[in-house]
């Protein structure tokens, strides 16, 4: 299957901006800013690799690793608490999930600590409080479909029409979990590209 062109847009974006994020990581590995646009990039870049950790891990790393330089840089606990959501959902074990769900409640708390009149972290910190109850729904509908999955095939067309119908709803319920994190981290990581391609001031 083709991907949309709006998607191959975002991938292309936003692996440039990894691109840059590890070039210029290379000549100053001490600049927080660089670092939460490097995980901004990869939890983006999650998105597209299904069931794969690696790039997620990665992201968490470059972001706990911003917060060693700036340990009250809000911006990077957010992101950070969005690596930490967006694990949770990929996560099919519950509690696992729920541990990843915690961190990021902290780190949601802790930016809008830090920001208090950014709504964007308020938000975030309530439908955090939501998600373990929105991955217990997702994992008992998987699992639903899982069970009717290994039901005998031997039914009508329109009985796989059903199943279909299901997963696919699912698979939506799934993306409009994810969807605010996604929409949120690439908002943060656009406009962190776009602030460090701003030229610099002629002195």
């Amino acid at each position: 299957m083709e991907m949309p062109q709006d998607d191959l847009d975002r991938l292309v974006f936003f692996e440039h901006a990894r691109k840059s994020a590890e070039a210029a990581y290379a000549k100053n590995p001490l600049d927080a800013d660089n670092l939460t646009r490097w995980g901004g990039a990869l939890i983006e870049l999650s998105q597209f690799q299904t069931g794969d950790d690696g790039i997620t891990n990665d992201a968490v790393s470059r972001l706990e690793e911003a917060l060693e330089v700036n340990p009250r840089k809000h911006d990077t606990l957010w992101c950070l608490g969005n690596a930490h959501t967006s694990h949770a959902f990929y996560t099919p074990d519950h509690e696992q999930a729920k541990l990843c769900f915690e961190k990021a409640e902290q780190c949601f708390q802790q930016a809008a600590e830090e920001d208090p009149g950014n709504e964007l972290y308020r938000k975030s910190l309530d439908l955090s409080a939501k998600a373990p109850e929105l991955h217990l729904e997702i994992q008992r509908q998987l699992a639903g479909q899982q069970t009717s999955a290994g039901v005998s095939s031997a039914g009508t067309s329109s009985t796989s029409n059903v199943k279909m119908s299901k997963k696919k709803k699912s698979s939506d319920l799934k993306y409009d979990i994810l969807g605010w994190v996604i929409l949120a981290v690439g908002i943060v990581a656009w406009v962190g590209m776009a602030k460090s391609h701003v030229p610099p001031p002629s002195s």
